[in-house]
């Protein structure tokens, strides 16, 4: 740009200059070919430069044009950036929360199942129990029991009559159905004795390992994390096989991530999706992991 403004300077000084040579007193032959030549020619450098002049100020504006249409496209596909990250991780916390209360859902469906299966087998047992009545209606009359004999005519220790069969083990339908409407209504102190009483008196049967991970529950609800952390680990160590091992693997990292415990709360979490990959639990604790961003495979 500088150097066609000096040659542009330039031409207009010799065409001054022209110019005054023309005006100037000469003779006739001042007026020749030669200088009226010179005075065309830089007439066309004139034009030339002028040309040459509106040609880059028109390349410039629209090199300045494009500049900006480049920066405000710029501008705009940032905020789109911006807008569509903020979008997805409002999805992301919407997606996590729906599966978290799909999950309750889930855990009160199941609830709500074991429920009416102790009902059915309570209905059952009073439909056994009229048929006996029944029976003992049509049966004749047996004969009364001597003393010092034991029920059905037995004599007791030393000719004692028979004293009353020791305390036997709570039905464990009925006490575990129990313990799941008290854990439901919130009743946890009562829960938590009838889900230790399962324990206790069946220690091999699945519902204890389930008995076991409501004890758990009990304490994360009223939010005794170190209590609940080692329920889990009781379910996962004792009842492996439990159906609700998996759950408990979960809630556990839960109970950690919520004391403050982060990074066994994300190993518990990376374990479970190892251990259990195809199980909701590990679907959740996939959007767990996604939602506190973090890799679900360490580097």
């Amino acid at each position: 740009m500088l150097n066609v403004r000096t040659l542009r300077h330039r031409l207009l000084a010799a065409a001054l200059l022209a110019a005054l040579v023309n005006f100037a007193p000469v003779r006739a032959h001042a007026a020749s070919k030669e200088i009226i030549a010179l005075q065309t020619q830089v007439q066309q450098l004139l034009d030339m430069v002028q040309r040459i002049q509106s040609t880059l100020d028109t390349r410039f504006g629209v090199l300045q044009n494009l500049a900006q249409q480049t920066a405000d496209n710029a501008s705009k596909l940032q905020a789109s950036m911006d807008a569509l990250q903020q979008k997805l991780a409002a999805q992301n916390e919407a997606i996590s929360g729906k599966i978290d209360s799909a999950s309750g859902q889930v855990q009160s469906v199941s609830d709500s199942i074991e429920e009416l299966k102790s009902r059915l087998d309570k209905l059952q047992s009073s439909v056994q129990a009229i048929q006996s009545q029944l029976q003992n209606m049509q049966a004749p009359p047996q004969p009364a029991v001597q003393p010092g004999t034991g029920p059905g005519g037995v004599p007791g220790p030393n000719g004692q009559p028979a004293g009353p069969a020791p305390n036997a083990a709570p039905p464990l339908q009925d006490t575990f159905q129990g313990g799941v409407r008290d854990f439901n209504g919130a009743r946890y102190s009562v829960a938590q004795d009838e889900f230790q009483q399962v324990i206790q008196y069946y220690p091999q049967d699945d519902l204890a390992g389930q008995a076991q991970f409501y004890l758990g529950e009990i304490a994360y609800r009223q939010q005794q994390y170190s209590d609940a952390i080692k329920a889990y680990d009781a379910v996962l160590g004792n009842y492996p096989d439990s159906s609700k091992a998996a759950a408990a693997e979960l809630h556990k990292a839960y109970a950690e991530l919520d004391s403050g415990r982060r990074a066994s709360g994300i190993a518990d979490l990376r374990s479970l999706i190892k251990k259990h990959p195809q199980s909701p639990e590990s679907q959740q604790a996939r959007h767990k992991l996604d939602g506190m961003g973090v890799r679900i495979n360490p580097r």
